[in-house]
């Protein structure tokens, strides 16, 4: 998360000027996701008693945090939004979370959720899926760390992330592909 730590750090103070609220990295993960999902589209799908249906569009809950417990805001069409796009999408979700004026419709539709337990300090979480979904991904706090890089200790900003998934439709060998491609979509974020 280096790079992505770093990138955010560039761009945090004009964000937030032209827009008018922070720049957190829950939107490179929903970016890094939905372009993953493109490449492991069972993994937008959804099951309805016996069937499995696969999703066109890529429609991403995130877990939103309020004092009585977490709401799932949707957002729609993730994969078709850029990452000032989806901050501004997901803000403005949270924030009419947060004064209790989401409609029904914000909370309906998802094809995959993204829950940080990161934002209270957590290193991961187990998250449960939000069914008819068939997974949902868990993003831990960034913290630095000592790593072995060419055989030398260097401290870098990194992350846990997890994933449950139906294994009636995902087993661990396509769940763990997911999750290194969204890992690599991650670590390689430029701007």
């Amino acid at each position: 998360m280096t790079n992505l730590v770093a990138v955010r750090e560039r761009q945090k103070r004009e964000f937030e000027s032209r827009e008018g609220f922070s720049l957190t990295v829950t939107p490179f993960f929903v970016d890094a996701v939905a372009r993953a999902l493109k490449e492991f589209p069972l993994l937008n799908s959804s099951v309805e008693g016996d069937n499995i249906i696969l999703h066109r569009d890529i429609n991403l809950g995130v877990a939103v945090a309020l004092e009585s417990g977490l709401i799932v805001p949707v957002v729609r069409n993730a994969d078709r939004k850029n990452v000032f796009g989806l901050a501004k999408e997901i803000h403005e979700l949270s924030v009419r979370a947060r004064t209790k004026k989401l409609s029904p419709e914000d909370v309906q539709g998802g094809t995959f959720t993204i829950t940080n337990p990161g934002i209270f300090g957590n290193l991961y979480g187990t998250p449960i899926i939000n069914q008819p979904q068939v997974a949902i991904l868990g993003i831990g706090a960034i913290k630095k760390r000592p790593v072995v890089i060419n055989d030398a200790i260097a401290i870098r900003s990194m992350v846990y992330i997890s994933m449950s998934y139906d294994h009636r439709i995902i087993d661990g060998m396509l769940g763990s592909k997911f999750l290194q491609r969204v890992a690599l979509l991650l670590e390689n974020i430029q701007g």
